[in-house]
C-alpha cells in the first residue's frame, strides 16, 4: 500500500504548490481577482457548479460526444490501419493520401461541420473522430510494420491464412502500438470535443464555459475549466489502466512492476 502511495508522492506535491501559488497570486495583487480570482474561491465556484443539475447534463454531453468519437476513431483507425498495411501495395497507394490529410487540424474543419450539421452532436462527433482517427491509424501502422518477418513467413508456410496470420502474428505485434494510440486518442478527443463545444456553441462542458466567461462570471468558468483538467487527468489514468491491463503479458509492462 505504502510503495503504491509513494510514486505519487511527487505529483501530488506539485499540485499543491500550483494551487498555492493560485491563491497567492491574485491575492497579493500580482493580477486583478476580477480575472483571476483565488483558488479557494474558484473551489467555492466549483461547489456551485456540482450542486446545480444543469452541470451534470453538460458534462454528460461531453462524455458521450468523447466516447462515441473515441469509439468510431478506433474501430475505423484499427480496421483501416491493418487492411492498408496487410493488403500488399495499398500503403504505398495510401501513404501520400494519409500524409496529406492528417496534418489538417481539426478545428480548420469547424465551418463544414456547422454548415453540415449546425451545433447538434454530429458536429462534435465528427471533428472528435477525424482527430483521433489519425492518431490510431499511424500507431497500427508502425505495428504492423514491427511484425517479424520470420514469424510471419512461417506461419504462411504452416498454411496459416489471412485471418489467422492477422490474429496469431500480427495484432500480438501491433497491440502495443495500438494501446498506445488509443491512449493518445483518448486526450486528442476530450480536447476537441471542448474546443468544439466551446466554438460552436454545441452543449457541454465547453459551451458551458463559453456562457460563464460571456456572462461576467469568472470564478465559475475558472471551476469549469478546473473540471475539464481534472477530467483530462482521470481519462489519461484510466486510459494507461487499461493499456496495462491489455499488455500485462508484454515484456515492457513486465518490466515496470504489477499494475
Amino acid at each position: 500500500m505504502i510503495a503504491a502511495v509513494i510514486p505519487a508522492v511527487p505529483g501530488l506535491l506539485g499540485l499543491l504548490v500550483c494551487a498555492a501559488l493560485w491563491e497567492a497570486v491574485p491575492r497579493l495583487g500580482l493580477v486583478d481577482p476580477d480575472f483571476l480570482p483565488p483558488f479557494t474561491t474558484t473551489l467555492n465556484a466549483l461547489r456551485g457548479e456540482l450542486a446545480d443539475a444543469a452541470f451534470w447534463t453538460a458534462l454528460g454531453d461531453t462524455l458521450t460526444g468523447w466516447a462515441l468519437g473515441l469509439a468510431l476513431a478506433t474501430a475505423g483507425g484499427i480496421l483501416a490501419g491493418l487492411v492498408i498495411a496487410t493488403v500488399p501495395h495499398l500503403r504505398e497507394l495510401t501513404a501520400s493520401t494519409v500524409e496529406f490529410l492528417r496534418p489538417i487540424p481539426s478545428v480548420a474543419l469547424i465551418p463544414l461541420a456547422i454548415l453540415l450539421y449546425g451545433t447538434e452532436l454530429r458536429s462534435v462527433l465528427l471533428l472528435v473522430v477525424y482527430a483521433a482517427f489519425w492518431q490510431v491509424l499511424v500507431q497500427v501502422l508502425y505495428g504492423v510494420q514491427d511484425v517479424d518477418p520470420v514469424a510471419d513467413d512461417t506461419a504462411r508456410a504452416f498454411g496459416l491464412g489471412p485471418w489467422a496470420r492477422v490474429r496469431h502474428v500480427v495484432w500480438p505485434t501491433a497491440l502495443p502500438y495500438v494501446m498506445t494510440g488509443v491512449r493518445l486518442a483518448a486526450a486528442v478527443a476530450l480536447i476537441l470535443a471542448i474546443t468544439v463545444e466551446l466554438v460552436i456553441g454545441a452543449p457541454g462542458l465547453g459551451h458551458r464555459i463559453n456562457v460563464a466567461q460571456s456572462s461576467q462570471a469568472v470564478p465559475d468558468m475558472y471551476a469549469l475549466i478546473l473540471v475539464a483538467g481534472c477530467l483530462g487527468v482521470l481519462i489519461n489514468t484510466g486510459a494507461r489502466f487499461v493499456e496495462r491491463r491489455a499488455l500485462s503479458w508484454h515484456q515492457s509492462v513486465r518490466a515496470e512492476g504489477p499494475a
